[in-house]
């Protein structure tokens, strides 16, 4: 099941995309898609009434596709997470995950703008997977224990500015956390329908240039093994968003390093999860 919200910003709407495309307003079954809604089986009430045909169909024309969960309680990070990756920026392969949070508020649509930060040179582009977590979650005892608490995967676009995150400071969190730096969605893909988060591409291209095209086979850490791992540091809760990291291709580690100006275009995707596209505007 594919779940979304559709809507001016902060006043969106909870919706199912359905197999055939069509909109269908989740209203009547919740307020919101967030960690309350997910803590109360609220995906499996959703399908329910899905089953049931008992949910008014919406009028996608027009309507604009927010982030499709409300905004998370936090956002954990996971760097140098593919080997390829690690390589082109010049860092060994870290023996464990490495960890940083992202600014909750940072969060916007999959087609939103996105906004280059006063005084930067150095914005950078990075598709990921995200996992959302559908229940709380805390010194997790290995993989099967981590999968039971995954609602679902969605697109994540860690945008970075690189000069404030790696010369400005010992840690990361001044470049990862400006305004509109992690466009999310457009569906939060309920983890049935995913299957394997260990198969799926990861596309990225900038001005209809290719830049990245990964796979999450190539993870140092793959999706259960970082779950369980952050629940023995920090709890987990429901809506809770984890960037599992992004294949080689960033600005970064490229000839010339073509970091993003205002005006620039990139798409995004990966497999089963859909697509992104966001124009970058000026702060």
């Amino acid at each position: 099941m594919k779940l979304l919200r559709v809507g001016a910003t902060g006043e969106e709407r909870p919706a199912v995309r359905t197999d055939e495309g069509r909109l269908l307003d989740l209203s009547s079954v919740t307020s919101d898609i967030d960690g309350a809604f997910l803590a109360s089986d609220g995906i499996d009430r959703a399908r329910a009434a899905v089953a049931a045909g008992s949910l008014p169909a919406l009028d996608a024309d027009g309507l604009r596709t927010g982030p499709p969960v409300a905004r998370p309680g936090k956002i954990v990070c996971v760097g140098l997470n593919y080997r390829d990756h690690a390589a082109e920026t010049g860092a060994a392969i870290p023996e464990r995950p490495v960890v940083f949070m992202k600014d909750p508020g940072t969060v916007v649509g999959p087609y939103d703008r996105v906004l280059v930060p006063r005084g930067s040179v150095k914005t950078d582009w990075e598709v990921e997977l995200a996992v959302v977590i559908g229940r709380r979650a805390r010194y997790l005892d290995g993989p099967e224990a981590a999968r039971a608490v995954i609602a679902g995967y969605a697109i994540s676009h860690d945008v970075s500015e690189r000069e404030f995150q790696l010369e400005y400071s010992s840690q990361w969190d001044l470049g990862k956390s400006c305004e509109t730096f992690n466009p999310l969605g457009p569906w939060l893909v309920t983890a049935d329908e995913v299957g394997d988060p260990q198969n799926l591409g990861l596309h990225l291209s900038v001005n209809g240039v290719k830049r990245q095209n990964g796979h999450t086979r190539d993870m140092i850490f793959p999706v259960e093994h970082i779950v369980a791992y952050l629940s023995q540091y920090m709890v987990l809760e429901p809506g809770d968003v984890i960037n599992t990291g992004t294949p080689a291709g960033v600005a970064l580690g490229l000839p010339g390093t073509p970091y993003l100006r205002p005006g620039d275009t990139v798409e995004l995707s990966v497999d089963r999860l859909g697509s992104q596209r966001q124009t970058f505007g000026q702060a």
